[in-house]
């Protein structure tokens, strides 16, 4: 009989269950990452609402030509200033940017505190595919402004607030499924290199949006829209919930890294009625009784401001960046990336670290202490130069994004499966909708405050993230 061939070989050598857990994986690091690349847009397309008007007459006429010409294939619409675009081309426009963040965050945090609780009573498969259907709708409705010719400020910012509360339906289902799927004993790793969705998410939204910033800014909303709507039927069609609905074991039992998805035992594709029927018999845990797991308060504070500064940077980061390094949208959109690969990195070292010391707070503590003066170095060495840019772009995407990424993976899914829950795994998507929903209010903060405080400086806006990183610092002390 002739040898098999090495590839072959190497598909055979994995059980069917740990072909489930690495599409698990594979299937949720790609939904929520779709999430994140439609909240990316707005900050790319900032700069291209409000264009820095030339100083003299003759620039200013040369710098119109040369974007019209950059436009050409698409009508100009009548009401577009050379400015940017209507109302956004006022001398308020930061304030006017920041309400757009806020009209999302905002919902986004309210949304999130119901959503844990509607989850945990909904089919995550159907609730997850509603979610991510309603937010391509609404994220192409902000896109469709621009073809419609719509300069109307309330529509946009119904647009985003509508956005913002379909997209609870993500964070507390996906953690949830992966919490299902993944045990304790090497989940800082997983979750640390699953939570680069985030930022991933963050870069292919970047350079999706400023790919059309320039010459159709519609189209850096309206083609994200429509990933994230056809991820949700993807959603629909492949998501399994739980290992227990094919019959495969909840916990991993190798340690070995080629058994990372493992388990001894293989998977049977017959559904199981009564296994079902024993996991949703479970009662739903209330909302006090979830804070009254122990560090749920605790990390959710930690959170909010740890959250408050890295939604900052997602939101504001590449209008800094064309006002401090002089670019267009569409560079500062690509350099902006920088600060999410960073992000990859953080997050990654951070579940890494937080597994070898078996200590979630003294992991997010040790970051949060670096992460105070890396911005104060930031806002200093960002304006020397575009290589001290990039650096600084890479070392603090790690530090601010390392202890937010901990957090709201690892940490929510150790606290969602306590040991006070008695096994009660419905608790999870309430817990994770608490800590999540906490840390939203920090982010939709964050981008409110930047937009009042950068007229007055973009310095200030730092000194803001420092004294906002010294409280979550102060917060995981208090764990400790």
């Amino acid at each position: 009989m002739a040898q098999l061939p090495p590839g072959i070989r190497f598909i055979t050598s994995f059980s069917q269950d740990q072909w489930y857990r690495a599409f698990i994986f594979s299937l949720t690091f790609l939904l929520y990452a779709s999430f994140h690349l439609s909240r990316k847009p707005i900050s790319i397309v900032k700069g291209e609402l409000h264009k820095q008007c030339a100083a003299s007459h003759e620039v200013e006429l040369n710098s119109y030509k040369e974007y019209a010409a950059q436009i050409q294939p698409v009508k100009k619409p009548p009401n577009a200033s050379q400015c940017g675009w209507e109302p956004f081309d006022k001398d308020n426009y930061k304030q006017l940017l920041g309400a757009l963040d806020y009209s999302f965050l905002c919902a986004y945090a309210v949304g999130m505190y119901i959503s844990g609780l509607i989850g945990e009573r909904l089919p995550i498969r159907y609730y997850l595919t509603g979610g991510m259907l309603g937010s391509g709708l609404f994220t192409a409705m902000f896109g469709l402004g621009y073809f419609y010719n719509i300069h109307n400020l309330w529509f946009y910012i119904m647009a985003q607030i509508a956005n913002g509360l379909v997209q609870t339906t993500g964070w507390p289902s996906v953690v949830t499924c992966i919490g299902n799927w993944f045990g304790k004993g090497r989940r800082g790793l997983i979750m640390g290199i699953w939570n680069s969705h985030t930022s991933v998410g963050n870069i292919l939204g970047s350079l999706i949006a400023a790919y059309w910033v320039s010459t159709c800014w519609g189209l850096s909303f309206v083609v994200p829209g429509v990933i994230v709507a056809v991820m949700g039927i993807v959603c629909f069609l492949f998501l399994i919930e739980h290992p227990k609905d094919v019959s495969c074991s909840s916990t991993p039992s190798s340690v070995k890294m080629q058994h990372l998805f493992s388990d001894s035992e293989n998977c049977s594709l017959s559904l199981n009625s009564s296994t079902g029927e024993g996991r949703h018999g479970t009662s739903a845990i209330s909302f006090l009784g979830a804070l009254r797991i122990p560090g749920v308060v605790e990390f959710s504070f930690c959170l909010l401001f740890a959250k408050l500064v890295s939604y900052t940077f997602l939101f504001w980061l590449p209008l800094y960046i064309t006002n401090v390094e002089h670019l267009d949208a569409k560079r500062a959109g690509d350099l902006s990336t920088l600060f999410d690969v960073g992000g990859i990195f953080g997050g990654i070292l951070a579940g890494l670290i937080s597994d070898r010391l078996e200590k979630r707070a003294s992991t997010c503590g040790m970051m949060l202490l670096l992460a105070a003066p890396t911005l104060y170095m930031f806002s200093a060495i960002s304006k020397m130069g575009l290589e001290a840019t990039v650096v600084m772009l890479l070392i603090s995407g790690a530090l601010v994004n390392g202890p937010y990424a901990l957090i709201t993976t690892a940490v929510s899914a150790d606290l969602g499966t306590h040991k006070s829950l008695k096994g009660n795994s419905r608790a999870l998507s309430t817990v994770t909708a608490i800590i999540d929903g906490t840390g939203s209010v920090g982010a939709a903060l964050g981008p409110l405050l930047a937009g009042l405080i950068s007229p007055s400086g973009w310095n200030n806006v730092f000194y803001m993230l420092m004294v906002a990183d010294a409280c979550a610092l102060l917060v995981s002390l208090k764990m400790l």
